[in-house]
């Protein structure tokens, strides 16, 4: 294809999103909002998995020595649906949850939930037992489906809420109220039949809160599947725009490599393989030489983690012998990448190009995209969205500030969280006229492209997850010795930051690095307890208004770790 035949982004767009064309856009009633919206937007989750059934005997799942057709994946949904509604009474709206790595069963459970109209759930396989219990009596569970880990550490909860429980791959005795999945699913059970609206709820994903607790984001149906249709929109505009370094001789194939309760899991990589038909195969945890083996066994095209991942994957004394020919994409989102990345991503694979995606929970995973040529172009930009999603760059107040100056990012769209689910303060704080505030700081290009340039959260992103200071500091301030406590990130080569800790004990007392986390373990995750601490004589620095200037501390470490 010549440069002259090759369309721009927005000719592309127009292309495809013109009457009668695949992503032809038409106006919708939102929550009482007009929005531009996909017409040929499914009218449910159960449609899409239904879909699924056309493609049969083709491989879906593959997980270690087991290989789920995509007949055998939608019969388990349909048999777990009737389960939850015929024998635990699950009706529509109920909510249920997910607790386990990443199994099959966590992605036939999440189908069946959503296809007889209750929500799920997703909770985060690293959670402690404290961390269940304040999610499970905030979304008001009527159920929790998950594997013996998880159900062991959720069990106390479970018998204090009167929740009943599905246990997966396990066997033997199980708590009280738990019961073994191949002991209620009926093979062959019928999915019952459920009415289900574009915007009724389908999903609730918790993500960490500013408060010390999480907040749970509702996503509805309509929104999942238009982030769908936005991920595939901008990819077929890419095709068009950005050709492949040579043809590919595999059919599309993904790697699953993230944990299904993190949004970019998911919605892109799991249920975008559902929608496009496409092979998942499935990792029991992150091994990047594991990764490299069956990217060459499987013929995986598409690559989608944080950078660390990416970067894991190029320093793996495997990279070298393995066979990485059949990618076509490597990248995903959470975190930037580094420059430095980007272009070692591009010469590193024979036929992959680097990709960056910034999306949000909130805004159902779908955001602006950056790839190939234009990622090399400009390797600190995230990219563009399609006009679905409308972005801005604005000041305090909202108003749009000229292109290529810095304010906050925003956005706008079918696709976002309709709110925080028993959160309306929260909600109207985070949303100003549909706008969703997205806490972030960043500049538009005259092309459209977005550079986000700092946090305006007090937010620490490791390895892709998103560890507020409000909530570890208050887990750290539940130590009777701590006086004063401010928690920040500090830079870290592999996961992009790590947490770290500045405190003062009280007066008497002393504090010890080991046994601060030791303290810490029931209370918080064991990737957001403090890796760094640091204990201190003097008070901690403060601006005129009293808050901690948590950007000194960060930068006198800094210094320190370098000197």
């Amino acid at each position: 294809m010549s440069d002259a035949s090759i369309p721009t982004w927005e000719q592309a767009l127009e292309t495809l999103m013109s009457p009668g064309a695949a992503f032809e856009t038409t106006e919708a009633e939102i929550r009482g909002d007009s929005m531009t919206v996909f017409k040929s937007t499914p009218p449910s989750l159960r449609y899409l998995f239904g879909a699924a059934r056309s493609h049969g005997d083709k491989p879906f799942l593959v997980y270690e020595d087991e290989t789920w057709s995509f007949t055998q994946v939608t019969d388990q949904v349909d048999a777990i649906g009737a389960m939850l509604v015929d024998r635990y009474n699950i009706k529509h709206g109920d909510r249920v949850g997910i607790s386990m790595r990443n199994y099959p069963e966590w992605i036939t459970s999440f189908a069946a939930i959503t296809s007889v109209g209750a929500i799920a759930v997703s909770l985060n396989a690293w959670w402690t037992t404290e961390e269940i219990d304040y999610a499970l009596g905030d979304s008001g569970c009527a159920l929790l489906i998950g594997d013996k880990e998880r159900i062991d550490r959720a069990a106390p909860v479970l018998e204090k809420m009167n929740i009943p429980a599905i246990a997966v791959r396990c066997e033997g005795e199980l708590p009280k109220g738990v019961d073994h999945f191949h002991d209620v699913l009926v093979p062959g059970a019928p999915l019952p039949k459920v009415e289900i609206a574009h915007d009724d709820d389908a999903m609730i994903l918790y993500t960490s809160g500013t408060t010390g607790f999480p907040k749970g984001a509702v996503s509805t149906h309509r929104a999942v599947l238009t982030a769908l249709q936005c991920f595939s929109c901008a990819a077929t505009a890419n095709g068009m725009t950005q050709p492949a370094k040579e043809p590919s001789k595999w059919p599309v194939s993904f790697i699953l490599i993230v944990p299904l309760f993190h949004v970019t899991g998911l919605v892109p990589v799991m249920l975008g393989s559902f929608a496009g038909g496409y092979k998942l195969v499935m990792m029991y945890k992150w091994s990047p030489e594991r990764a490299l083996e069956l990217i060459e066994r499987e013929h995986i095209t598409q690559f989608v983690g944080v950078p660390t991942m990416s970067f894991d994957l190029m320093e793996s004394p495997d990279f070298e012998s393995r066979d990485t020919s059949s990618l076509l994409s490597v990248g995903g989102g959470g975190a930037p990448a580094p420059p430095e990345l980007v272009k070692k991503i591009d010469q590193g694979f024979k036929s992959g190009r680097p990709g960056i995606g910034y999306g949000m929970t909130e805004t159902t995973a779908y955001g602006p995209q950056n790839s190939g040529d234009n990622y090399m172009r400009k390797p600190r930009s995230s990219g563009r969205a399609v006009p679905i999603l409308q972005v801005k760059v604005g000041d305090a107040t909202g108003k749009e500030v000229p292109r290529g100056e810095v304010g906050e990012i925003f956005f706008r769209g079918p696709n976002l969280i309709r709110g925080y689910w028993n959160k309306p303060e929260a909600t109207d704080e985070t949303f100003t006229d549909g706008w969703l505030h997205s806490g972030d700081l960043g500049r538009m290009d005259e092309e459209g492209f977005i550079f986000v340039e700092d946090r305006a959260k007090d937010m620490v992103l490791r390895g892709g997850e998103n560890i507020y200071s409000a909530e570890v500091e208050a887990a750290i301030y539940t130590h009777p010795a701590v006086h004063e406590a401010a928690v920040f990130g500090v830079p870290h080569e592999r996961l992009g930051e790590e947490v770290a800790v500045a405190l003062i004990p009280k007066t008497g007392q002393s504090i010890d690095a080991e046994d601060l986390r030791e303290f810490l373990k029931p209370h918080l995750a064991a990737f957001k307890i403090p890796s760094i601490v640091v204990v201190r004589s003097e008070p901690l620095p403060r601006n005129a208004s009293g808050k901690f200037l948590k950007r000194d501390l960060r930068d006198e470490l800094v210094a320190q770790q370098a000197s």
